[in-house]
């Protein structure tokens, strides 16, 4: 089952879901929008999760979705964004150095929070 498939399944007792209406579409569409230079990753299935992509903006921010066999794929159609392997092409430093950054702004907010007491 693709990313586009579960949207357009039908629940019991309700009408047909509209791919373009789904919470999950509209937010990766929307973070698309609001980031600049965004790639996706696709990564493998693994016992706890289907498939997954990792959209990464140029400033290294990134989200994460599972998307299923085919939802990758069909969301950079849809997204108009390139698609990679993560196992072909690892994460790209950016994400990393992101994460870096982040984690040495949480540990600084936290020294002035223990500072002021």
């Amino acid at each position: 089952m693709g990313l586009l498939d579960r949207f357009r399944r039908v629940a019991p007792g309700r009408g047909r879901v509209s791919r373009g209406r789904s919470p999950e579409a509209a937010y990766l569409a929307d973070w698309v929008r609001t980031h600049t230079g965004v790639e996706g990753f696709v990564e493998p299935k693994t016992t706890v999760t289907d498939v997954t992509v990792v959209l990464v903006a140029a400033d290294g921010e990134w989200t994460r979705r599972i998307v299923g066999e085919r939802g990758a794929r069909r969301l950079a159609r849809d997204l108009r964004i390139p698609v990679y392997d993560v196992g072909k092409t690892g994460y790209p430093q950016r994400m990393r150095d992101y994460d870096a950054r982040r984690r040495i702004e949480r540990k600084h907010a936290i020294e002035r929070e223990l500072g002021e007491d």
